[in-house]
């Protein structure tokens, strides 16, 4: 992995913001984006597509990637905010609430361009460029995967205790054959995206309280 799409606006005087979404496939729970932006003297080792890295090698790039960075962020977006404007605009909604906060955290003024892992963006006012598989190739989208991802896991991994019928913990509310059975047989929990289960309950199903 290389760092030319960085190396390329460093020449030209800006700081990137590498911007990427993990969870947006789950049945449950929240949509994660982060922001990453690197200093141009230096890139933290180890950086790949979160999904290209094993649970304990993200945690270590994790910390890698916050020591290292100018400012970072992960946002948020629950399962009603899902369920009401639908995953797309969700997504948009977590990608602008973390870069929101990064260029809030950028105390001096830079000049910004935004790298998105994918081919679609809601327009912000930083300037962005959108990037087909950036989280393999770009190491600022990689670094942003790697915090969206491991933030997202942790979440699954707290409400699992809330929840433990579900398998959470294993699954992080991915659409796992243990997955849907458990919701065909307990119907579905408070975090579940109810949207997104009408293919296995149809449109009558409600929610249960507990685990």
């Amino acid at each position: 992995m290389s760092p030319h799409h960085e190396i390329e606006r460093w020449q030209i005087g800006r700081l990137v913001v590498g911007v990427d979404e993990a969870g947006r496939g789950a049945l449950a729970g929240p949509v994660a984006a982060a922001a990453v932006v690197f200093p141009s003297y230096g890139i933290p080792e180890g950086l790949n597509d979160s999904k290209a890295l094993t649970a304990e090698q993200r945690v270590v790039a994790a910390q890698r990637i916050t020591t290292s960075a100018l400012a970072w962020s992960v946002a948020l977006v629950h399962h009603d905010r899902i369920d009401e404007v639908n995953i797309l605009q969700a997504t948009f909604d977590a990608m602008h609430a973390a870069i929101d906060d990064v260029t809030s955290q950028l105390k001096a003024s830079f000049e910004l361009e935004l790298l998105i892992d994918g081919n679609r963006f809601r327009p912000h006012v930083v300037p962005s460029t959108t990037i087909v598989r950036g989280d393999a190739i770009c190491p600022s989208i990689a670094a942003a995967s790697i915090l969206a991802k491991t933030t997202r896991d942790q979440w699954m991994l707290d409400i699992d205790r809330t929840f433990p019928s579900y398998g959470f913990a294993a699954h992080k509310g991915y659409a796992t054959k243990v997955h849907r059975a458990s919701i065909i047989s307990h119907g579905p929990c408070p975090i579940h995206r109810m949207t997104f289960l009408r293919t296995i309950l149809g449109n009558t199903q409600p929610r249960v309280t507990h685990a």
